[in-house]
C-alpha cells in the first residue's frame, strides 16, 4: 500500500522507482561458512527523480534517512520527501538492513550504528552511479531520531562525500540512551543476532556506535533540531552531542525548541510549527545544494 501511494501521489512531479542494491556482507551470520554467507546484502530503496529535470545539467541530490530501529519508508515521510522533490531535489530513500517488510533474515541483519550507515552510502554512490546529471559536490543527507543517527556517522566516516546535512532529534549517545530505556528497548541491541552484549559487558562497542564520540570528525556543514519534551530521544542527550562538537572546536547550527507540541515529531507534522520549522531546514541546505524548484 505504501509503495501504491507513493506512485500515486508523487507522479505528478517525480519519477518514482523501486531499486535494488548491494551494500556489504552480513555483520553477524548464524553459519559464517554457510554458501552466501558473505554474499553483499541486497538494499532495497525508494527514488524520486523530479520531472521537468534538465538532465543536459547537473542537479544536486539527498540521501532521506528513515528513522526507527525496526521501521521502513512510509507515507508518513511523504509529505516531506514531496517538499524535498518540489525544490529540485532528487532523492534516495534506502530500507537499510533491520528495516521491515522484507522477511524476517533481513530484520535480523540489523546492525544499528554500523554497517546500516554504509547501506545508506552505498545508496549514494548507486545513485551518482545511476544518474549521470546528479553532481557529486551537492550531495546532502537528511534523517531524524535512528535516520539521525545515520545521517552523523555517515559525516564522520565520509566527509569528502558530503555537502551539507540536517539531523533532526538524533539518537547520540548508545550508552546514556540505553540507561533510560526499557529493557524491552535494550534487548533489540543485547540480542544474539544484533550486538550480542549489554552496554555492561561492552561498553566501547556501544561507544563505537554512538556519534557522540566522533565528533572531532565532522567537516561538513550540519543543522540539529531536538525538543524539550521528545518522548524518544532525550533532549539531554542532544544537548550532550552539541556540547561535544563545541568542545571539539566543531561549528554546529542548532536549535533546541522549548516543549513544541508533538514531541519526537514535533517538525515532521502537519502544523504551522512543523511547516516553519522545515523551512528553516530547507533554508539551511539550499545554499550549499543549489536546487532548481521543479516547474509545474
Amino acid at each position: 500500500m505504501d509503495s501504491a501511494i507513493f506512485f500515486l501521489k508523487m507522479s505528478d512531479i517525480a519519477e518514482v522507482d523501486q531499486v535494488k542494491y548491494t551494500s556489504l556482507p552480513t555483520a553477524k551470520s548464524a553459519n559464517p561458512t554457510a554458501p552466501g554467507a558473505r554474499n553483499p546484502v541486497v538494499i532495497s530503496a525508494y527514488t524520486f527523480i523530479p520531472k521537468g529535470l534538465d538532465k543536459s545539467k547537473k542537479h544536486p541530490m539527498l540521501a532521506y534517512t528513515h528513522g526507527g530501529v525496526h521501521a521502513n519508508v512510509n507515507t508518513s515521510s511523504l509529505h516531506i520527501i514531496r517538499e524535498l522533490v518540489e525544490q529540485g531535489y532528487s532523492v534516495i530513500a534506502p530500507d537499510y538492513r533491520g528495516s521491515t517488510g522484507y522477511g524476517a533474515e533481513f530484520w535480523r541483519q540489523i546492525d544499528y550504528g554500523g554497517r546500516e550507515v554504509d547501506d545508506v552510502h552505498e545508496g549514494v554512490k548507486w545513485m551518482l552511479e545511476t544518474y549521470s546529471f546528479l553532481d557529486p559536490k551537492r550531495v546532502g543527507l537528511i534523517g531524524w531520531s535512528h535516520g539521525g543517527l545515520i545521517t552523523l556517522m555517515n559525516l564522520f566516516q565520509w566527509p569528502e562525500q558530503y555537502a551539507v546535512a540536517y539531523a533532526g532529534v538524533p539518537v547520540s549517545d548508545l550508552v546514556q540512551r540505553l540507561g533510560y530505556q526499557t529493557e524491552n528497548y535494550r534487548r533489540l541491541f543485547s540480542d544474539s543476532y544484533h550486538i550480542g552484549k549489554t552496554v555492561r559487558e561492552d561498553v566501547m562497542e556501544y561507544r563505537r556506535r554512538s556519534p557522540v564520540f566522533h565528533v572531532d570528525k565532522l567537516q561538513t556543514p550540519l543543522l540539529v533540531h531536538t525538543n524539550t519534551n521528545d518522548e524518544d530521544v532525550n533532549v539531554i542527550e542532544v544537548q550532550q552531542l552539541l556540547t561535544a562538537f563545541k568542545a571539539a572546536g566543531k561549528k554546529v547550527e542548532s536549535k533546541i525548541y522549548e516543549n513544541a507540541p508533538g514531541g519526537h515529531s514535533f517538525n515532521r507534522l502537519d502544523t504551522k510549527l512543523a511547516r516553519e520549522s522545515r523551512a528553516e531546514i530547507y533554508n539551511f541546505l539550499r545554499p550549499y545544494l543549489k536546487p532548481e524548484p521543479v516547474k509545474k
